[in-house]
């Protein structure tokens, strides 16, 4: 069996490296092996097919097992050198079509790189993490702000003791109290603070009432009291809430209808023939996932531009709660309520979807009471074969999209742009 050419490049290299490891001559390898010299010379120069009997025959000579020389146990290291190469600033040009022979003379250097590379890139994904949650996470800004509080007390009760002079016994032991009660609360806080920030060791950590509640509606929605996903007494309570909302709307649209109806991919449409509004189609399609849609996600925002649901699409670039890409359409739609838009977008990655967004609004008092404005976007993969320019570039939170030519960002990203 002949092998492929880029693996003949490796197998060739490999019986040179492991013959030379063992400081043994060509002509002694190529006699065990039983082939002439000038033979074994162009295999290991990859002048020459390498194929399975042979490869058996030479890991023999060399005191190795087959599967050290044999084809294919590299393609996936190979890969990851190549992933580690694109992801090096542009002054930076490592030869991409040496990655095999640097693979097979130097397995130890080239398993050291793409491990190195590996580790950093999971640093940078810890690194947005703990970026976005420490500058819009409200837990963690208000125990910063206690222990800054506490820190403050402890230095000006200090500063008093230590300025000597004549102190009542009464002032002084309520200084010293208070130095006490303060420097514990410190204490106390620090420890929770650590606690709460060793928690950030994976992007899909939860911390926020919203995240549990996204959670448990991504893992089907089971029993408010079983859900293991509801952690707080707050999320338990958005669930209900949400529980509630679901139920009316299966009402109001049963799956077997919203089904049949699905075959029309257009949304509008459907909502058209089953005279039902088109927001509260976008949402069921977007729970129910009939055929044609099984990839939809969905965003909904308040008046604000808060997300307040995320139900992701694969692919669709989603940040934490709080923050989002300016240039979806979803905020677009806040200026033009009642009035559907349809964009087609490009995330960073390349891949590009099927934005509906739509805002409506409300007055539940009356017209005494606010008007509450809500807009949400449903997401569905580019139509197959579609080859049109997409009508926005977007991406997830300015802080962490690599979009560095974005006209919309509102503050520098900490990735590495582009």
């Amino acid at each position: 069996m002949k092998q492929r050419s880029g693996s003949r490049i490796l197998t060739g290299t490999r019986i040179r490296e492991r013959r030379l490891a063992l400081s043994r001559r060509q002509a002694d390898v190529a006699r065990a092996a039983g082939i002439s010299a000038a033979y074994l010379n162009l295999i290991e120069h990859n002048r020459r097919p390498v194929g399975d009997h042979l490869v058996l025959r030479l890991a023999a000579a060399l005191e190795v097992s087959a599967a050290e020389l044999a084809e294919g146990r590299e393609e996936a290291q190979i890969a990851a050198l190549r992933e580690a190469a694109v992801r090096l600033p542009d002054d930076v040009a490592p030869e991409l079509d040496q990655a095999p022979e640097l693979l097979a003379r130097f397995p130890g250097w080239a398993a050291a790189l793409i491990a190195t590379a590996r580790r950093a890139d999971a640093l940078e994904r810890q690194l947005v993490t703990l970026s976005d949650r420490m500058r819009q996470d409200p837990y963690l800004l208000t125990t910063l702000h206690e222990v800054l509080s506490a820190v403050t007390s402890v230095r000006s009760t200090a500063s008093i003791l230590a300025e000597g002079g004549e102190i009542p016994p009464d002032w002084r032991q309520r200084f010293h109290a208070n130095l006490d009660a303060d420097s514990l609360r410190l204490s106390n806080t620090a420890q929770a603070l650590v606690a709460y920030l060793d928690s950030f060791d994976t992007q899909d950590a939860i911390f926020t009432p919203q995240e549990e509640v996204e959670a448990w509606l991504a893992a089907g929605a089971p029993p408010v009291e079983e859900a293991g996903d509801l952690a707080s007494d707050a999320a338990r309570a958005l669930a209900r809430v949400h529980l509630r909302r679901l139920e009316d709307e299966r009402a109001a649209l049963p799956d077997a209808v919203l089904a049949v109806a699905a075959e029309d991919p257009d949304p509008l449409r459907m909502a058209a023939r089953l005279r039902q509004p088109l927001d509260l189609v976008m949402r069921r399609l977007a729970v129910l996932k009939p055929a044609g849609f099984e990839s939809a996600g969905l965003l909904v925002c308040d008046g604000s531009g808060a997300l307040i649901l995320r139900r992701p699409a694969p692919g669709f670039p989603l940040p934490r709660p709080g923050d989002a890409c300016p240039l979806w359409p979803l905020f677009q739609a806040l200026a033009a309520p009642q009035t559907a838009i349809a964009r087609l977008v490009e995330a960073p990655s390349g891949r590009r979807f099927r934005t509906l967004s739509l805002a409506t609004r409300l007055q539940p008092m009356g017209t005494d009471g606010p008007v509450l404005t809500q807009a949400q976007m449903l997401i569905l993969p580019e139509d197959p074969g579609s080859s049109g320019r997409p009508d926005l570039l977007i991406g997830p939170a300015c802080r962490i999209c690599p979009r560095a030519d974005c006209v919309a960002r509102r503050e520098p990203s900490i990735l590495a742009t582009a």
